[in-house]
């Protein structure tokens, strides 16, 4: 389980998460929704690790272990993979070496790899994925696309096959058909040793990933979780309906 208790976060001594709750099992996907500057990608970050926010209160577990106080790395060795909204650019370093690169270090340095073995499966995932073989080549990120950026992200989250997932807004900056790619590599990890949480302000990318739960955030809150109708009542009535105690 992936879980965040009563936690309290500052940035800046800015308080942007503020007593928020969440418990997330393997086999569920969750979805957080809330408008520009709720928190979200303030959660994100800090589960993952990030430097500049400070926990005021509260803790983050993964497996019953904190997480506060971990580097980034360490958290990324507890089965934990954060896909960023926007992923930084390693002029000089491919894609494909960046990856191995990945895999090695989530074993310590002690895995053994088989070339060949490597890009058969790096492939068959960018298959997955729509990108041509090339992509392996070009260096992370170094002049790619919004779109092309994300799917990298995917694909390695895909070689990597964490157990606890977040995507900070996967969604922005993609089409209608790379949407579905992604959406589709989402739901192929899902299983009962998988746990996603899902954080965007649109709802096309629920529409195609389906979440088992929704929760609705606001100033650093949680103010509504439930099931999929909460989509439903934002697409009819937006998020005032929620801030306003809707259900």
């Amino acid at each position: 389980m992936l879980a965040v208790k009563n936690l309290k976060l500052s940035i800046d001594k800015k308080i942007v998460v503020d007593g928020l709750s969440l418990e997330i099992s393997t086999g569920e996907v969750h979805a957080i929704i809330g408008k520009n500057g709720a928190g979200k990608s303030s959660l994100a970050k800090a589960i993952a690790g990030h430097p500049d926010y400070e926990v005021v209160s509260g803790d983050i577990t993964v497996d019953g272990e904190s997480v506060i106080g971990k580097q980034p790395d360490e958290i990324a060795r507890m089965g934990f993979f954060l896909a960023f909204q926007n992923p930084v650019e390693i002029p000089g370093v491919t894609v494909a070496n960046f990856i191995r690169a990945a895999l090695q270090a989530k074993e310590h340095g002690t895995t053994s790899f088989n070339a060949i073995d490597f890009y058969k499966k790096l492939y068959e995932k960018m298959d997955v994925l729509g990108m041509e073989k090339s992509f392996s080549s070009r260096s992370l990120n170094d002049g790619f696309s919004g779109g092309e950026r994300k799917r990298c992200e995917i694909l390695q989250m895909l070689m990597l096959e964490p157990k606890y997932v977040v995507f900070d807004e996967t969604d922005s900056g993609l089409d209608i058909d790379a949407l579905k790619m992604v959406s589709a590599a989402i739901n192929s990890m899902r299983n009962r040793n998988f746990a996603a949480m899902v954080i965007t302000h649109h709802n096309k990318l629920l529409e195609y990933v389906h979440p088992d739960f929704v929760h609705v955030i606001s100033d650093g809150k949680i103010i509504k979780s439930g099931g999929f109708e909460i989509i439903r009542n934002l697409e009819k009535f937006g998020y005032q309906f929620f801030d306003a105690g809707g259900q």
